[in-house]
């Protein structure tokens, strides 16, 4: 049984089943169209981070008020390419709580000054 190949979305090389990036642009490769394979959700989001930003140790970029506004977080970072995680706060872990409770949203060391660019807001003054 074969495994269909890869190629990179961006200069059209091909690869074998087991490489994740472009050896010569850094694109997260794609499985062949027409294949019959589908992409689970988790190698979906996967081809969506870029190799650059996934280095290190993860530090702290946001912190969510619960659950649903981390994963709002970790979305929009995912979108800019940014790998990240979220965790209970601190002296908030109680296990009742499920959904509730603050949230710390991480991200590798080399992605932490983009996430921080991508999560930046203007206030309007006045």
């Amino acid at each position: 049984m074969s495994e269909k190949p890869l190629i990179c979305p961006g200069c059209a090389s091909t690869y074998p089943s087991a490489e994740r990036f472009c050896a010569d642009c850094g694109m997260p490769l794609v499985h062949v169209p027409g294949s019959e394979r589908e992409a689970s959700e988790r190698q979906r989001r996967a081809r969506k981070i870029k190799p650059q930003y996934a280095e290190g140790q993860l530090v702290k970029v946001a912190r969510a008020e619960n659950q649903p506004e981390a994963e709002f977080i970790e979305a929009l970072l995912l979108e800019e390419g940014i790998p990240s995680m979220s965790r209970r706060s601190r002296g908030a872990d109680v296990p009742d709580f499920m959904a509730a409770g603050p949230r710390d949203v991480l991200v590798p060391e080399s992605g932490a000054e983009a996430a921080r660019e991508a999560l930046a807001f203007d206030h309007p003054s006045g």
